[in-house]
């Protein structure tokens, strides 16, 4: 596909890089020569320097015969006018917007035909949804969600003195005293897809898939220490943390916000009446401790400052709070992350590359496409769900009898309301939808294309 993307920033640059590989034609456009200039020193793309919101400069980017544009610069209303204006001028577009702002949420659901908006992507919101998830579970480092809410994938570390030291993962079952699945572990930063003579150790990150209903028996049977979470502090008060407060206000949890911005502290304190916003320097160790670390349940940080936040979350963990989440911009270098021990992190532009790779994929595959995409193992493999269809391949064959290509396992199957972890006389029908995990990333785009 023809694709524009408005904005050669992290976000930009990011899902450029990623379409790319798939094999899509890529038009980056910034009024920023020498940002153009790095991109396309590192990505096979198209450059056009100029406002993206011009009509002669998406002339020159040729919108009327592009497929897509993708709107990803810094300012909301710029993104809203470039979406407008492609539309205009190519009404058969599709467009995605990235919007941040609250004001605008209520508007943008209401006038999205107005806008031409085909997707509007708010990466500030993902994240706070994804934390409000890892808070409701805090013993996992991460969880993805598949056929409605029925199965998951979630990450867990091994630790010393885990069960899971030194479990082959033929016995995992046993131990476990529920049905999961290990679809991809972490060590050393490589990711490997492990059979049953596959022997865990500490320090690796290990994915399960399970029915959603087993979490909970995982974590207990696991003996790993959880505690709802009913006392949240939040260091940084940016739009996370709006989005997280009112999440977490909603679910019955006590919010206090600490922010060094008065102004900012002001605004909070007025939209977030039940949270407790304070103002003072989060990096201050005085101040956490006056505020009450030690007595909190989960700490979440959430400045604009990676380094910032990964010096606020070791300290946490140093003194012992439970759940530690941390906000990342940059998690490139995943290897040094780990090595710093750092529990569940969560990164915005992540979140958002995948809601756009998801939506072009959609638009290849109109019939059959992946109903969600998930990466996992850092970005080294993917989860793809996919429901079955009545001229998928294979329908009531057991997976014994079944050739599907080396880098595809089969994770889960959801048949109505009942998920399970399949084994070699599994099947799948009509209706059901499929889970498959994947090192190839994009190479599955239906579901056909697992088979061998």
């Amino acid at each position: 596909m023809n694709i524009i993307i408005a904005g050669d920033g992290n976000v930009g640059s990011s899902i450029a890089k990623q379409l790319s590989k798939e094999g899509h034609d890529i038009t980056l456009v910034d009024s920023d020569g020498s940002v153009l200039e790095t991109s396309l020193e590192k990505i096979d793309v198209i450059s056009v320097k100029g406002n993206c919101a011009s009509m002669a400069v998406l002339r020159q980017a040729k919108v009327e015969s592009a497929d897509l544009l993708i709107a990803a610069t810094g300012a909301d209303e710029v993104n809203l006018l470039c979406c407008t204006t492609a539309h205009g001028m190519n009404p058969n577009i599709h467009t995605i917007a990235r919007i941040r702002n609250p004001e605008y949420t209520d508007q943008i659901y209401e006038m999205h035909d107005i806008f031409g908006l085909s997707l509007a992507v708010n990466p500030e919101r993902q994240t706070a949804v994804e934390i409000e998830r890892l808070l409701k579970y805090p013993g996992f480092l991460q969880r993805d969600t598949f056929a409605k809410g029925r199965a998951e994938i979630v990450e867990l570390r091994v630790d010393e003195g885990s069960s899971l030291c030194d479990l082959p993962l033929k016995q995992l079952n046993a131990t476990v005293k529920c049905n999961v699945l290990v679809c991809a572990v972490i060590r050393g930063g490589e990711t490997v897809t492990p059979n049953g003579d596959f022997v865990l150790s500490e320090g690796d990150r290990v994915f399960f898939t399970a029915p959603t209903n087993n979490l909970a028996k995982l974590l207990k049977n696991l003996k790993v220490i959880t505690r709802r979470v009913k006392r949240v502090m939040l260091v940084g008060g940016g739009r996370v943390s709006y989005y997280l407060a009112q999440l977490l206000l909603k679910d019955g949890m006590s919010v206090r916000i600490i922010e060094d911005d008065k102004e900012r502290c002001r605004v909070l304190a007025e939209s977030l009446p039940e949270a407790e916003v304070f103002c003072g320097n989060g990096a201050d160790r005085s101040v956490l401790e006056y505020e009450g670390l030690s007595e909190c349940d989960a700490l979440v940080t959430l400045t604009s400052v990676d380094e910032l936040n990964m010096i606020v979350s070791l300290r946490a963990t140093a003194k012992g709070v439970p759940t530690v989440i941390t906000k990342l911009n940059n998690v490139e270098n995943r290897t040094i992350i780990d090595s710093l021990s750092l529990r569940s992190v969560v990164c915005p532009k992540e979140l958002c590359c995948e809601s756009i790779v998801r939506y072009v994929r959609a638009m290849q595959n109109q019939s059959g496409a992946a109903i969600s995409v998930h990466a996992i193992a850092d970005g080294q493999a993917e989860a793809v769900e996919f429901l079955v269809e009545k001229d998928t391949p294979n329908c009531g064959i057991p997976l014994k009898n079944i050739r599907t290509r080396d880098d595809v396992l089969i994770s889960s199957i959801t048949s109505g309301s009942k998920t399970v972890i399949p084994n070699g006389e599994s099947t799948f029908a009509a209706g059901d939808i499929v889970v498959i995990v994947t090192g190839g990333r994009g190479s599955i785009r239906q579901l056909k294309d697992i088979f061998d």
